[in-house]
């Protein structure tokens, strides 16, 4: 096989954690600073950042993609949602770095209570967002102290190893696989602009600015982002920032005349240069560094949601038609996955590394993998519990009979992005099993039938996913949906379905995970997760047209681990449905072996 996309080396080490922390005591002592601020982010505020960025990774030795951490004189936070609780406690020293709720408390609640009066708190303002910002201030305000911007990183100081940052050439993302030109786009956009009174919008996700421009890049591991600023006018012409080393001829062809290339230094004169001008910024997404340039050059600041993630999230037909064969050509990979592993597995002489390689080398076989969309989660037994577990070479464990094994994984085909859980049974289940991961299915198939109006949030769907769980006092602690990208970000907005209050609609054309859970720390965990399409509103017979989801991941569901007594007829019709689909859809593309065995795993129930 060829090199693996992804690597099961451990980088968290807790010893490394008194040394650094040492050393940025000692460099925040030399600057005048009693604190600093550590989000998990880079100059685009991105989930997945490229190496050079992972400061809190260096800092904590915690390497989720969500958290933060406050450094005092004295003592230390590192904060992180219910995905990495058990993870946090594994990776940090905890006697340096007390762990704490990212969402409930975050560093804004925390501060108060712990930042002495008259402290000065730092932070980098190219790595908040100026939402960000304004409660980091309030908190310290409320502490007493003040938060200072720092001109330059004081982690980056003290990091004597750090990473270069990337510079992968960019390259032109065809028609035919993006359905719209960016031309288009930018225009269509420019219109909008005007509408909103605004002459400019200053585009600094880095999904957005490959979406307007129509590009893909591999400056993140695992996304084919090419990192970059834009300034989108209201004529449809932009401006590009990009580093001279990942021009390409084809790229400057593909662009055009009306998007002007400059070097990324020259971002900070283009913002200079708004004065007067009425310029849209997203301050729930663009560093705070930005908003204070323009309001210092005098730019008319108009505050509102980036212009391109709505657009982005609602795909176009060739789009989604694009998702529907990446998936079913996913969907072919799985099976021969799953087909090898029954056979494999029932010896207990795999192990988490070797299952998450073999599915890789099931995707490449496919010719056209270009990543895999994450970190494969591999996790048997105990590990499984874990709910976002990386498996590396000092965790790594024996599948054992008598586990659950939970594989979330997903693909990066240029015709797009796939993410996809399934929770398998290794010899027998127990009735605990059976019952927990009937509930969880029960929950997916709620959420996967729904029927919704216009307006709906996903909010307002999410107890569909949780109330067979609800039901028997049990929940999982992570959302039940996210939106993904069309060869793209695998997690992107701004729709979700949680518990959190995310305002947006669902709208026709956005795809959203559907993977409801349940985890038993030390025992096992479960997981059943397909992408879906919302789909566009027809009339089913009442006074308003109604909206659904199709169902695109094309995969078995273990039926060893369902207990059919829990389910209802209409469920029992559901499953032997999907596994229909899947049969006929995914059995062409398999050999006869896997075809044999497919026939089993979607008999009808």
């Amino acid at each position: 096989m060829d090199k693996p996309f992804q690597s099961y080396d451990d980088a968290s080490n807790p010893a490394t954690c008194a040394p650094r922390l040492s050393a940025l005591r000692a460099e925040l002592a030399r600057r005048g600073l009693d604190g600093f601020v550590v989000p998990h982010s880079d100059q685009h505020m991105g989930e997945y950042l490229p190496a050079f960025a992972e400061r809190l990774a260096w800092l904590t030795a915690f390497t989720g993609s969500a958290g933060a951490a406050v450094v005092l004189t004295g003592k230390a936070a590192v904060f992180v949602d219910g995905r990495y609780t058990l993870q946090v406690r594994n990776q940090t020293d905890t006697s340096l770095f007390e762990p704490r709720d990212l969402v409930g408390e975050g560093p804004q609640g925390w501060i108060p209570g712990n930042l002495p009066r008259g402290a000065k708190l730092g932070y980098d303002p190219w790595l908040h967002t100026a939402h960000g910002v304004m409660h980091l201030k309030a908190a310290a305000d409320k502490a007493g102290g003040t938060l200072v911007a720092v001109e330059s990183n004081p982690i980056d100081a003290v990091w004597h190893d750090q990473p270069a940052p990337p510079v992968s050439p960019a390259r032109p993302h065809a028609l035919n696989l993006a359905g719209e030109q960016s031309e288009a786009k930018r225009l269509q956009l420019g219109e909008q602009l005007k509408k909103a009174g605004a002459e400019a919008a200053v585009i600094t996700l880095a999904d957005s600015v490959c979406w307007l421009l129509n590009m893909r890049g591999h400056d993140v591991p695992h996304t084919p982002f090419t990192l970059a600023f834009a300034i989108l006018h209201d004529d449809g012409g932009a401006d590009l920032f990009l580093d001279p080393a990942k021009r390409t001829p084809e790229l400057m062809a593909h662009l055009g005349n009306s998007v002007q290339v400059h070097n990324p230094d020259q971002f900070a004169a283009a913002l200079d240069a708004m004065k007067g001008r009425s310029v849209l910024v997203d301050p729930s997404t663009a560093a705070a560094a930005i908003f204070d340039r323009l309001q210092k050059a005098g730019a008319k600041i108009r505050q509102g949601a980036d212009p391109c993630q709505l657009p982005k999230a609602c795909k176009n037909p060739l789009e989604i038609a694009g998702m529907r064969k990446a998936h079913i050509r996913d969907g072919g990979a799985l099976a021969r996955f799953l087909a090898w592993f029954e056979t494999h597995a029932a010896g207990g002489e795999l192990t988490e590394i070797d299952a998450a390689e073999k599915l890789e080398g099931f995707r490449r076989a496919t010719g056209v993998l270009s990543d895999v969309s994450f970190d494969t989660i591999s996790g048997a037994g105990s590990n499984g519990a874990i709910v976002h577990y990386r498996v590396t070479r000092s965790t790594n464990r024996v599948i054992a009979p008598g586990e659950m094994f939970l594989l979330d994984s997903g693909a990066q085909y240029p015709d797009g992005t796939t993410d996809v859980t399934r929770t398998v049974m290794v010899g027998e289940a127990t009735a605990e099993m059976r019952d927990r991961f009937t509930r969880v299915l029960k929950g997916h198939i709620a959420l996967a039938t729904a029927r919704f109006p216009d307006g709906t949030i996903g909010m307002q769907l999410d107890s569909f996913a949780r109330r067979p769980l609800w039901e028997a006092g049990l929940d999982y602690d992570h959302g039940t949906g996210h939106g993904v990208g069309s060869y793209l970000s695998v997690h992107e907005g701004p729709q979700n379905i949680s518990k959190k209050p995310v305002l947006q609609a669902l709208l026709p054309g956005m795809v959203c995970s559907n993977e409801p859970g349940f985890y038993k720390a030390g025992a096992f965990g479960i997981r059943i997760e397909n992408l879906v399409v919302v789909t566009p509103p027809e009339d089913v017979g009442g006074e308003r047209k109604m909206m659904g989801f199709e169902t695109i991941t094309l995969a078995p569901i273990d039926l060893n681990l369902v207990e059919p007594s829990l389910l209802t007829e209409t469920e029992r019709r559901w499953l032997n449905a999907y596994h229909a689909r899947v049969r006929d859809q995914i059995g062409p593309l398999v050999e006869e072996e896997t075809r044999t065995w497919l026939e089993r795993a979607t008999r009808a129930i």
